[in-house]
C-alpha cells in the first residue's frame, strides 16, 4: 500500500531524545524501534562518510539506510576533533538516551566514557553495543554478527548433518541485539525518570542475545551430555515438522507440534491408521522414527499442488504454510491486508517498500513520520538550537568538525 509520511503523528516517545553514535545494524535496529514510536533519534555521523550502513547499496541505492534510517535525523560531528566532542557533550545535556557501538574503550580514549557522560547528564541512559561485551577476555576483539552466529552454537545446529554448518543469510545476531537493547533502554529510561532515579550504562553484546534465543541448549547438554545436531528443517523436540515438496514443484512447511494437531494432520492426509501405530503413537515415538514418518507424509503431500494442500489444511485447521520467496510474500493477501509491507514516497525509487511499524499498539501506535535523512541534513536544526549561527556552522565546516 502506498502511504504518505505522517510528520504530525503523535507517538508515545515524542518527548525522548536519543543520540545515536552507532554504526551498521544492531544500533540502527535499536534506535529505529525507538524512532518508530516517536523518539527524536539524532544520528551522530562522521563528516563526509556517515554511517557505514549508507554504503550497503543495491544498484547504487542505499536501500538499507532508507529502511533502518527512517524517522531519524542526521548531524555530522568529527569526534576526533576537540570541538566535535564539545558539541556532543552539549547535545548530551539535552538527551535522554545515548547509543554507541564502538569497540570497548574507544569512547574512553576520546574522553567521552560513561563517567564523563553521566557527569554532564546524570539521568542519561547509555547503551553500549559490542560484539563480545564491555568485559571478559574477548572484549577487546572486533565482533561482527557472523562471528557471534558461529560461536553461539547457532551455525553448528543449522543445516544438514552431512554438510557444513550454515550461517544465517541476514544480520540475525545484530537484529536480536538491537531488539534487546531497545527494551533495555526503555527499562532504564523508566528508572531514570522515576523519583530519585538515575541514568546508567547498558552493556549489550551481540553474543548474549543470540545465545538466549536458541533455547535451553546448556540445560539440555547438562541433562544428556549431547549437543544438538544439524537436522535440516526437522525439529529435535517435535515431529512431524519439516518442509515437503508439492506436485507443482513448490514447498509446504508443516509443524504439528501437539498430539491433537498430529492426529488432525494424519487424518486429513488419509493416514489415520498411523495414529495408533507404535512407531508414531507419541511424540517420542515419532521423533525416533522421523525419517519413516516424513516419507509417508511427504508422499501424500506430493499428490497435490501447494494450493490444493493449503486449501485442504485450511478447511480442517491444520498448521501448514507455503515457503515463500520475497516476490511471493509481498503479494500475499494477508501481508497486504494487514499492511505488513508499506510503500512510501522516495526521491530515488519513486516509492520504497519497507516493513511497517512493529508492534501494533491500540492506544499509542507508532508511525513512519519522515524518510531516512541525507548526511548532515539536520545540522542547522540541531546544532543551531545549541546557539550556533550560520556563520558558526560554516566555520565548523571549514575546520572539518562537520560536513
Amino acid at each position: 500500500m502506498l502511504r504518505d509520511y505522517d510528520p504530525g503523528a503523535q507517538c508515545p516517545l515524542d518527548d525522548v531524545r536519543v543520540l545515536d553514535l552507532s554504526r551498521l545494524v544492531a544500533g540502527n535496529m535499536l534506535t529505529q524501534v525507538l524512532a518508530d514510536f516517536g523518539a527524536e533519534v539524532i544520528k551522530i555521523e562522521r563528516p563526509g562518510r556517515g554511517d557505514t550502513l549508507r554504503d550497503w547499496r543495491v544498484k547504487g541505492i542505499s536501500i538499507y539506510w532508507k529502511v533502518y534510517g527512517r524517522n531519524k535525523k542526521s548531524v555530522t560531528l568529527n569526534l576526533q576533533h576537540e570541538r566535535g566532542r564539545e558539541l556532543l557533550l552539549d547535545l548530551v545535556r539535552t538527551g535522554h538516551v545515548l547509543v554507541e557501538s564502538f569497540r570497548p574503550g574507544t569512547l574512553e580514549r576520546m574522553g567521552l566514557g560513561p563517567e564523563r557522560l553521566l557527569e554532564v547528564n546524570p539521568k542519561l541512559v547509555i547503551v553500549r553495543v559490542s560484539g563480545w561485551g564491555q568485559t571478559g577476555p574477548y572484549a577487546h576483539r572486533p565482533g561482527f554478527g557472523t562471528l557471534v552466529e558461529a560461536m553461539s552454537g547457532f551455525a553448528a545446529m543449522n543445516g544438514f548433518e552431512d554438510r557444513p554448518p550454515v550461517l544465517p543469510p541476514f544480520s540475525m545476531a545484530d537484529m536480536y541485539a538491537g531488539l534487546y537493547g531497545a527494551s533495555a533502554a526503555l527499562i532504564a529510561l523508566r528508572h531514570a525518570e522515576s523519583e530519585g532515579g538515575r541514568g546508567q550504562v547498558i552493556d549489550v553484546s551481540l553474543l548474549e542475545p543470540m545465545i538466549s534465543v536458541l533455547g535451553p541448549l546448556a540445560g539440555v547438554y547438562r541433562l544428556t551430555g549431547t549437543t544438538k545436531k544439524r537436522t535440516g528443517s526437522r525439529s529435535q523436540t517435535a515431529a512431524p515438522r519439516n518442509v515437503y515438496g508439492t506436485s507443482d514443484g513448490k514447498w509446504l512447511a508443516i509443524s504439528a507440534s501437539t498430539q491433537d494437531m498430529t492426529e488432525k494432520l494424519l487424518r486429513v492426509l488419509g493416514l489415520e491408521h498411523l495414529i495408533d501405530d507404535p512407531r508414531f503413537k507419541t511424540n517420542a515415538d515419532r521423533l525416533a522414527h522421523v525419517e519413516e514418518l516424513d516419507e509417508l507424509i511427504g508422499a501424500r503431500i506430493r499428490e497435490r499442488t501447494l494450493e490444493e494442500n493449503l486449501r485442504l489444511f485450511d478447511e480442517v485447521g491444520v498448521t501448514g504454510a507455503p515457503v515463500y520467496s520475497t516476490d511471493q510474500l509481498v503479494e500475499d493477501p494477508h501481508v497486504k491486508g494487514r499492511e505488513i509491507i508499506v510503500e512510501l514516497p522516495d526521491k530515488d525509487m519513486g516509492r520504497v517498500p519497507m516493513h511497517n511499524v512493529v508492534a501494533r499498539l491500540s492506544e499509542t501506535p507508532g508511525a513512519i513520520r519522515h524518510p531516512a535523512p541525507e548526511l548532515g541534513e539536520h545540522n542547522e536544526e540541531i546544532l543551531g538550537a545549541l546557539g550556533l549561527s550560520p556563520a558558526d556552522l560554516e566555520a565548523l565546516r571549514n575546520e572539518g568538525v562537520i560536513s
